[in-house]
C-alpha cells in the first residue's frame, strides 16, 4: 500500500462501555480493497454487543459500525467491478468464494471472512486503522463504518442499482438482509402459513415485512414494548402479544395460530425468548433463531418434545448470498414494495452514536441512522 494515511473521525471502542468519537488514521486501500466515503450507517444491536464486550474478550480497541452505505472513492489494485463514484451498500461478510462453505453455496458461512471478522482485520490479516499514537485499531465486523471513510474488501462493497437514498440503503447491509434472508432462505415461508415474530425491533420488523410479502397469515408480533407492537400493527401484524402483561403467552400464541405456528422467529437473543419460540410451534414446525446471544448463554429445551418432530435452527446474516440478495432488496425498496424509512425512528450525526447505543440498551425506538455525509445520504439529522 502506498500513500499517506488520511485523518478521519470515527467512533472508537477503547474498552467495553467506552465509545468516543475521535480522530484516527486510515491507510489507503491495498490490493483487492476499496475506499468508501460513508454516507450513513445504521446502529444495530450487534454494535451494542460489541460495545459492551458481550461477544468475547479481545475485541477492542475497535472502530464500530457494520450497517452502512456510501460512495466509492478509490479502488485498490485488481478491483475491476467497482469504480470511483459507485454507490454501494456495505456487506460485513465479504465471502472468499473459494473455501468449503462458499463452494457449498453458503457464502455467509465463509471461513476466511469469519476468521478475519473475529480478529478485526481485513482479509490480508492486517488493519488500515490506528490512533494518532500508533495504536492499531480493529475493523468492527470487517466494516468499521461509524467513520467518515472506510477501507473494506472489494467483496464487502456491493453495488446498488440506483434510485434509493443512501440513508435508507444503509439499512440493507444488516437488518434487512438478516430479516428477509431468515424468512426466504431459511424458513422458506409460504402463503397461508402462520408466523410468530418474537422481538419487533429493527430486524424483527424486517422479518414481519418479509413474511407479509410471502403471504403468511396470521402474522403475530411479540414484544414487551407497546410502542413497538403498535408499530408492528402499522406494518402488517394481524395480532400482537405483550409479554409484559400476558401471563401465559404460549397459550395466547397457540390460540392465535390455531394450535401452534408454522414458523416462529426469535429476534431478541435471550434463552427465554428462544424457548418461547419453540413452545409457540405446532408439531413438525421449526423455530428460527436470529437474535445474537451473549457469549456463554445456554438454551435448554424439553427433550421429550423432540418426538413431535419440532425443530430449532439458527440463521446467520440471512443465510443466503449477500452479493445477489442485497441488490434485489434495494430494488424492492426503490419500487416501494419494501418500506425502509418507516423503521427509522431517529436520524443523528456521528457524535450521536453513544446516545443511539443507549437507546438500544433501553429498548427505545427501532433504528437510529447516523448521517455522516448529508449530501450523499440524501437526508440531514
Amino acid at each position: 500500500m502506498e500513500g499517506a494515511p488520511t485523518t478521519i473521525r470515527a467512533a472508537v471502542l477503547r474498552e467495553p462501555g467506552d465509545v468516543l468519537v475521535e480522530d484516527v488514521e486510515l491507510d489507503p486501500p491495498g490490493p483487492g480493497e476499496v475506499l468508501v466515503r460513508v454516507a450513513a450507517a445504521g446502529v444495530c444491536h450487534s454494535d451494542v454487543h460489541l460495545a459492551d464486550g458481550a461477544l468475547g474478550e479481545g475485541r477492542w480497541p475497535m472502530v464500530l459500525g457494520h450497517e452502512g452505505a456510501g460512495v466509492v472513492v478509490e479502488v485498490g489494485e485488481g478491483v475491476t467491478h467497482l469504480r470511483p463514484g459507485d454507490e454501494v451498500v456495505l456487506c460485513w461478510v465479504p465471502s472468499c468464494r473459494e473455501c468449503a462453505a462458499c463452494r457449498a453455496g453458503r457464502p455467509t458461512l465463509c471461513t476466511v471472512a469469519a476468521k478475519h471478522s473475529f480478529t478485526g482485520t481485513l482479509l490480508d490479516g492486517t488493519s488500515r486503522l490506528r490512533l494518532p499514537d500508533g495504536t492499531v485499531l480493529q475493523h468492527g465486523l470487517m466494516t468499521a463504518c461509524f467513520a467518515e471513510l472506510v477501507v473494506v474488501p472489494a467483496a464487502g462493497a456491493i453495488p446498488l442499482p440506483g434510485g434509493l437514498a443512501l440513508w435508507q440503503a444503509a439499512l440493507l447491509g444488516c437488518g434487512v438482509m438478516t430479516g428477509f434472508g431468515a424468512v426466504r432462505n431459511v424458513a422458506q415461508v409460504e402463503a397461508g402459513e402462520s408466523v410468530v415474530v418474537i422481538g419487533v425491533g429493527g430486524v424483527g420488523l424486517q422479518v414481519l415485512a418479509a413474511a407479509k410479502l410471502a403471504g403468511a397469515t396470521p402474522l403475530v408480533a411479540v414484544d414487551r414494548d407497546p410502542a413497538k407492537l403498535a408499530r408492528a400493527v402499522e406494518r402488517g401484524a394481524d395480532a400482537v402479544v405483550d409479554t409484559s402483561t400476558d401471563e401465559n403467552p404460549v397459550r395466547t400464541l397457540r390460540s392465535l395460530t390455531q394450535g401452534g405456528a408454522d414458523h416462529a422467529f426469535e429476534v431478541v437473543g435471550l434463552a427465554e425468548t428462544m424457548l418461547l419460540a419453540w413452545k409457540a410451534l405446532r408439531p413438525g414446525a421449526t423455530a428460527v433463531v436470529i437474535g445474537i446471544a451473549a457469549k456463554g448463554a445456554e438454551l435448554v429445551l424439553p427433550a421429550l418434545e423432540l418426538s413431535t418432530d419440532k425443530g430449532i435452527r439458527g440463521s446467520f446474516y440471512g443465510s443466503g448470498d449477500p452479493a445477489a440478495d442485497l441488490p434485489e432488496l434495494a430494488r424492492l425498496a426503490t419500487d416501494g414494495t419494501l418500506d425502509l424509512a418507516g423503521i427509522v425512528t431517529q436520524l443523528d450525526t456521528l457524535d450521536g452514536v453513544g446516545d443511539a447505543l443507549d437507546r438500544l440498551r433501553r429498548g427505545e425506538g427501532v433504528r437510529t441512522v447516523l448521517v455522516l455525509d448529508p449530501a450523499l445520504a440524501g437526508a440531514s439529522p
